[in-house]
C-alpha cells in the first residue's frame, strides 16, 4: 500500500489532476495550443493540397505519355497494316489477272471481284451520293434561309428533320444488315478456318500415326524381322499420340480458363500484336490499352489472362515442337528401318551366294575324288595285274626248272615226246594269257596318258590365263607410268615457256639504278614542268 501511495503522487497527471505545483509543470495554456493546432491543421492541408495537385499532375502527364506512346504505335501500326493491304491487294491482283492461267476457279474469282465492284458503285449511287446531296442541300438552305419568312422557313425546318430522320432510320437499317452480313461472313470465316486447321492437324496427326508406306512395299526374307520393325513404330507412335493428347487436353483446360469471351481475346490478341517485342516498356502500354479497351474487367482478371494466353502460347509451342520431333523420329525411324531391312536383303542374299558356292565346292570336290578313287582303282588294278604277270612268270620258269629236271630223270623218248607236248600246249596257254594282260595294260597306260595330258592341259590354259592377266596388269601400270610421264613433260614444257628469262648482265648489276640516280641528281632535267603530259596522244587539240 505505501508503495502504490507513492507511486501516484510521482504521477504527472496526479499532479495536474490535484493541481499540485512543480518545478517540472507549467500550467497549460489553451488558447495558445488550439491556435497552433490550427496552425498546423492549415499547414497540413495546403500540404496535402499541393501533394494532389501533384499527384494530379503526374497522372496527367503519365497519361499524356502513354497517349504520345499509344499513337506513335498505332501511327506505326496504322502504318505497317496498309503496307501489308497494299501488298496483298496487289499480290491478289496480279494473281487474278495472269493471263498465262486458264483456270476456271480465277474466272469465278475475277467474276465475284467484278460483281464486288458493281455492288460498290451502287452502294455509293444509291447510299453515299444522296447523303452528300442532301448535306450539300442542308448547307445551301442555312445560308440562304435568312431571305424568307419565318413561317416557311419553319415549314421547311420541319420538313428537312423529317427527311434526315427518315434518310437516318434508311442508313441505321443499311448498317445493320451490313453489320450482320459482316458478322456472318467473320463466323464463315472463322468456322472454315477452324475446321481447315482441325482438318489438317487430324490430317497430319493421322498421317503420322499411320504406317508407312515406304515400309511395307519393302520386302524382307525375314517376317520376324518386318513385323518386329513395325511393332516398334506402333510403340513409339502410341507414346507420341499420347503426349499429343496429354497437350490437347492441357490446352483445352487452358482454353476453359480465360477470363475473356471470344470477341475479346480477338481484341486482346490485337492490341498485344500492335505493340512490337522490341518496344520498351511494351507490358505496361499494353496493360493501358487492354484496360481501356475494357474498363469492366479488373487489372488483376487481365494479369490472369495473360498468363492464361502465354501458357497457351507455350503448351502450342510444346505441342508443334512435339509434332516436329514426332514427324524427325518417324523419318528417322523410317530411314534407319529401310537401312535394316535392305541390309537384312543383302545379307540373306550373301548367305544364298555363299550356300551356292558352297554347294558348287561340294560338288567340284565330290568329282575330284570321284576321279581320285577312280584313279586310285586304276592303280591297284594296274598293280594287280602286274603282280599277276610276275608270278605266272615265276611259276612259268618253275616249270621249266622242273622239265628240264624230268627231262635229266626221264630218259625215254616217248617221256621226250609227251613232255614236249605238254610244254608246247603250257606255251600256247602262258602266251593266250600274256597277250591279253599286255593288251589291258597297254589300255589302262593309254586313258592314264590321255587324262594325264587333259590335265596338263587344263593346268597350261590356267597358267596362261593367270600370265595374261599379269600381263594386262603390268601393261596397263606401264600405260598409267607412261600417261604420268607424258604429262610431266607436258606441265615441264609449260613451267619452261612461263619460265623468267634473264641474261647475264654484271654491268648493269653492278651499275646504278635510275632511282638511286634521282636521288643523287645524276641526269635529271634541270627544270621540272609541272604540267608535262605523261604520256603523248595522238589526236586532234583544241584549235583544230
Amino acid at each position: 500500500m505505501t508503495m502504490q501511495k507513492n507511486n501516484s503522487a510521482d504521477n504527472p497527471v496526479f499532479h495536474l489532476k490535484n493541481g499540485m505545483r512543480s518545478i517540472k509543470y507549467k500550467p497549460v495554456d489553451y488558447q495558445q495550443m488550439h491556435a497552433l493546432t490550427e496552425a498546423k491543421k492549415l499547414a497540413a492541408a495546403s500540404t496535402e493540397l499541393k501533394i494532389r495537385k501533384a499527384v494530379q499532375t503526374s497522372k496527367v502527364s503519365k497519361e499524356q505519355t502513354l497517349l504520345h506512346q499509344h499513337k506513335q504505335v498505332w501511327w506505326q501500326a496504322h502504318q505497317r497494316l496498309n503496307e501489308i493491304r497494299a501488298k496483298m491487294e496487289s499480290e491478289i491482283k496480279s494473281f487474278l489477272h495472269e493471263e498465262n492461267l486458264g483456270n476456271e476457279y480465277l474466272s469465278d474469282l475475277r467474276n465475284f471481284e467484278q460483281e464486288l465492284s458493281e455492288q460498290w458503285c451502287m452502294y455509293l449511287k444509291n447510299v453515299i451520293d444522296p447523303i452528300q446531296q442532301l448535306r450539300e442541300d442542308l448547307k445551301y438552305r442555312q445560308h440562304h434561309s435568312p431571305q424568307h419568312s419565318h413561317s416557311h422557313t419553319e415549314f421547311n425546318s420541319v420538313k428537312v428533320l423529317e427527311e434526315v430522320d427518315f434518310v437516318k432510320k434508311q442508313l441505321k437499317a443499311v448498317f445493320e444488315g451490313l453489320s450482320l452480313e459482316q458478322q456472318k461472313f467473320e463466323n464463315d470465316l472463322s468456322d472454315y478456318s477452324i475446321k481447315i486447321l482441325d482438318h489438317y492437324s487430324e490430317e497430319r496427326s493421322n498421317l503420322l500415326s499411320e504406317l508407312p508406306t515406304e515400309l511395307e512395299a519393302l520386302e524382307c526374307p525375314y517376317p520376324d524381322l518386318k513385323s518386329s520393325i513395325f511393332k516398334e513404330f506402333s510403340n513409339f507412335t502410341e507414346k507420341y499420340q499420347k503426349k499429343l493428347h496429354e497437350f490437347d487436353l492441357q490446352l483445352e483446360d487452358i482454353y476453359r480458363n480465360f477470363q475473356l469471351s471470344e470477341e475479346d481475346h480477338w481484341i486482346y490478341q490485337s492490341v498485344l500484336d500492335q505493340y512490337s517485342g522490341d518496344l520498351c516498356g511494351r507490358r505496361t502500354l499494353y496493360l493501358d490499352m487492354l484496360q481501356r479497351y475494357f474498363p469492366h474487367k479488373s487489372r488483376h482478371a487481365l494479369v490472369e489472362h495473360e498468363k492464361c494466353c502465354h501458357q497457351y502460347r507455350l503448351s502450342r509451342e510444346q505441342r508443334r515442337i512435339l509434332i516436329s520431333n514426332w514427324n524427325k523420329s518417324r523419318r528417322d525411324f523410317i530411314q534407319k528401318a529401310v537401312l535394316t531391312l535392305a541390309e537384312a536383303c543383302a545379307t540373306y542374299e550373301m548367305e544364298n551366294a555363299w550356300a551356292k558356292d558352297r554347294k558348287k565346292q561340294q560338288k567340284l570336290c565330290a568329282d575330284l575324288k570321284a576321279k581320285v578313287l577312280q584313279w586310285r582303282a586304276q592303280q591297284e588294278e594296274v598293280a594287280k595285274l602286274e603282280m599277276e604277270i610276275s608270278a605266272r612268270r615265276r611259276e612259268k620258269e618253275e616249270e621249266k626248272e622242273k622239265l628240264w629236271k624230268r627231262k635229266e630223270l626221264l630218259q625215254r623218248e616217248e617221256k621226250k615226246k609227251k613232255i614236249r607236248k605238254y610244254w608246247a600246249k603250257k606255251e600256247q596257254n602262258w602266251q593266250e594269257m600274256e597277250m591279253r594282260d599286255l593288251r589291258r595294260l597297254e589300255e589302262l597306260k593309254k586313258l592314264m596318258a590321255e587324262q594325264s595330258a587333259k590335265d596338263r592341259e587344263r593346268v597350261n590354259y590356267r597358267q596362261q590365263l593367270l600370265e595374261k592377266r599379269l600381263m594386262e596388269k603390268k601393261e596397263t601400270a606401264l600405260q598409267e607410268a607412261h600417261e604420268e610421264e607424258e604429262r610431266e613433260k607436258r606441265l615441264e614444257a609449260l613451267r619452261k615457256q612461263v619460265a623468267i628469262v634473264a641474261q647475264f648482265d654484271p654491268v648493269r648489276m653492278m651499275s646504278d639504278t635510275m632511282a638511286s640516280k634521282a636521288r643523287m641528281g645524276i641526269g635529271i632535267e634541270e627544270e621540272f614542268i609541272l604540267q608535262k603530259p605523261l604520256f603523248t596522244l595522238n589526236t586532234y587539240n583544241e584549235q583544230q
